[in-house]
């Protein structure tokens, strides 16, 4: 599909927007393989990134280092991109516990992971629209550079559908059973088809909403219909149908066989190998369960733990990169990195992480030596197979600024008007009574307060301080999961309470019109949580506030203070002198409360659906809410064969919500 990308916004760029859009468009032109863009915190990064988008008008990539960033980018980009194909591929484990052994207390540890069908489903359905069409914006953890399935195997298995093609019957059913899809004639679900004489009905693996009818007459495929698998009414009528795979590992037959035989040949070298090094255990072990492997991938085209013999699979030799996210990008795409700072130092480190693990379960005979390949890719692996590169953040990290030789593309104006924050240094030793008394001030004028300590005690220790003294305070500490996270903010929003204490404020999500102070405890502490880039993002809390303030606790000023200080006192300078040539009066952000719950699939839900949805999910674990999701699916399918629709329709709505939330989690 050729479409183009189409913008909505009713906004034009406006401040440094146009100038950083130029210049980025420009160097894609020019074939820089990679550019940074410093845009501050409230500067309209997204708005930039999607009309650069739209300009060069080629797939686009982004990735960010959590779920919750990527989320946020989603939402956005689907707001932006209304008309195209906005896709969220993440990882789809709700819980995942690797397989791993322990040789201290020789304990081997079982793979334990619970998948999460609709993330699944939005991940199939990425790599479709990249197939399909060109007008697509993939917003990717760094799950991206980990080992998917060969995208030629995953082409080869496709089944096309076409009206007026002579095909027979069990030819189909046959080829859906390979594509891992089951015959389910009484529960209609994804990845599932049902059989009625001569037609028959397959539910999508990459759809959640729409199935397809294929209706055939003396083995012609006579039409081929979408329609709601929920109602059953028919949306349209088409000519050609593509049935995806369930899955992004499915093989054909031949290549199973093929690599069956190359698997033999590997646990017949390592069996004597281990036999040769009085390994017995070790051999007998590798023994079992490399058999059973086989034999469940012979008779079945799959077995548990398939990922394992990915190099065989995708024909790869020995240390080569595994396929990934980025195998299925063509090679004009376009990628931005988000949050650089973090999320490059990230993708380096996922390689090291994953293969100590693995080569325990090697040495001592839980997996061939081929299971190493199954992996992530390794930093130079990424770099050289990724697109042409913008890092966009507000304090790039010297990579970044390395990369692009220097040239970084600023945007520091904010076409609001905000200035950054005042900064002022207070001294150490009365910073809790200090903190006290301006709290109480914020709270008069219905303003908020963020504050960042170094230590969870002394996060602790001053929530209770604050407490006892009258101030409505809220502790955010790393236990708490993302729709509880979520939740602590709108009420932080709502004005439920007004300061929020934590050790490190920088999370996304954190970017509050409300919040007028930001205050620094032991800000000259040198360290990670005190660094330059750590100091700035902080302070840039406070910047979409009209009487926005950082307060930094301190008895000296050590050199990282004095960076950030001067930094945000640069783009401070800047901003007033525009603001002074443009006559622009400094103008507060409206943002709406129920934008931080948003994930996207609606545009704009109002605040009472926001609250049912963190209802729905309160107290509950992933697992609870997936085993309530299914157990809805169930009564709402039922519903609908009795043709009870509304009914049907209201569990749907519920349903959705639920999936919705879980995916924050």
């Amino acid at each position: 599909m050729t479409r183009a990308f189409e913008l909505v916004s009713q906004y034009q760029p406006a401040g440094d927007q146009p100038e950083a859009i130029n210049k980025l468009v420009e160097g894609l032109e020019a074939g820089l393989a990679h550019q940074t863009l410093l845009g501050v915190t409230g500067s309209g990064k997204t708005f930039t990134m999607a009309n650069v988008i739209a300009r060069v008008d080629r797939p686009t990539l982004i990735m960010a280092h959590n779920k919750t960033l990527a989320a946020q980018l989603y939402g956005e980009m689907k707001e932006f991109f209304p008309h195209n194909a906005v896709e969220y591929f993440v990882s789809y484990y709700d819980y995942y516990q690797p397989e791993a052994y322990v040789p201290s207390t020789d304990t081997f540890i079982e793979k334990d992971a619970s998948i999460n069908e609709h993330i699944e489903q939005m991940r199939l359905s990425a790599t479709k629209a990249l197939m399909e069409r060109r007008d697509v914006v993939i917003i990717a953890s760094v799950s991206a550079i980990y080992g998917l399935g060969d995208p030629e195997s995953y082409m080869k298995m496709l089944l096309h559908l076409k009206v007026g093609d002579i095909v027979d019957q069990r030819f189909i059913l046959r080829r859906l059973a390979e594509l891992q899809y089951s015959r389910n004639d009484i529960e209609f679900q994804r990845a599932t088809y049902r059989v009625r004489g001569d037609v028959i009905d397959i539910f999508p693996a990459e759809s959640d909403d729409i199935a397809v009818r294929v209706e055939l007459f003396d083995e012609e495929i006579e039409r081929i219909s979408i329609f709601d698998p929920l109602t059953g009414s028919v949306e349209k009528v088409v000519t050609r149908y593509t049935v995806y795979p369930k899955t992004h590992y499915v093989t054909p037959r031949e290549k199973i066989l093929a690599a069956v035989d190359e698997i033999k040949v590997e646990l017949k070298q390592r069996r004597d190998e281990l036999l040769t090094n009085n390994k017995l255990v070790e051999e007998q072990r590798l023994s079992q369960r490399t058999l059973f492997d086989i034999e469940m991938m012979v008779e079945l085209g799959y077995c548990s733990g398939i990922e394992n013999y990915s190099r065989y699979l995708s024909g790869r030799a020995n240390g080569e990169p595994p396929p990934t996210l980025l195998d299925y990008f063509p090679a004009d795409g376009l990628m931005f990195i988000d949050e650089s700072h973090v999320t490059v130092s990230q993708i380096g480190a996922m390689y090291k992480g994953d293969r100590s693990r693995k080569e325990n379960l090697v040495n001592y005979g839980f997996r061939l030596p081929s299971a190493l390949d199954n992996r992530p890719l390794k930093f130079d692996e990424f770099e050289a197979i990724a697109p042409q590169r913008i890092y966009v953040s507000a304090t790039p990290a010297a990579y970044e600024l390395e990369q692009s030789a220097g040239e970084v593309v600023e945007q520091v104006v904010r076409p609001t008007g905000l200035v950054d924050p005042l900064i002022e240094i207070r001294p150490v030793a009365t910073q809790v009574d200090d903190l006290l008394s301006e709290a109480f001030i914020r709270a008069e004028r219905k303003e908020r307060v963020l504050v960042t300590t170094l230590t969870k005690k002394m996060a602790e220790d001053l929530t209770d301080y604050l407490n006892e003294h009258g101030v409505k305070v809220r502790y955010l500490h790393s236990d708490i999961d993302t729709v509880e996270r979520m939740e602590i903010i709108r009420d932080l929003r709502l004005g439920v309470f007004d300061v929020l204490v934590g050790i490190n404020l920088l999370r996304e999500g954190l970017d509050i019109p409300e919040v007028s102070l930001v205050a620094i405890l032991d800000a000259d502490k040198e360290g990670f949580l005190r660094s330059d880039r750590s100091l700035i993002q902080t302070i840039g809390r406070a910047a979409r506030n009209l009487d926005g303030r950082a307060i930094l606790y301190a008895d000296r000023i050590t050199g990282s203070m004095q960076r950030a200080i001067s930094e945000t006192e640069r783009r401070r300078t800047k901003q007033q002198q525009f603001n002074l040539e443009h006559g622009i009066l400094p103008t507060a952000i409206k943002k709406k409360i129920a934008d931080v719950m948003d994930l996207g699939q609606d545009a704009s839900p109002a605040l009472p659906m926001v609250a049912e949805k963190v209802r729905l999910v309160k107290g509950k674990t992933p697992y609870q809410v997936e085993a309530e999701i299914k157990q809805l699916e169930q009564k709402m399918l039922q519903h609908a064969r009795d043709l009870e629709f509304e009914q049907a329709a209201q569990l749907r709505d519920k349903v959705h919500m639920l999936k919705q939330a879980l995916l924050e989690i």
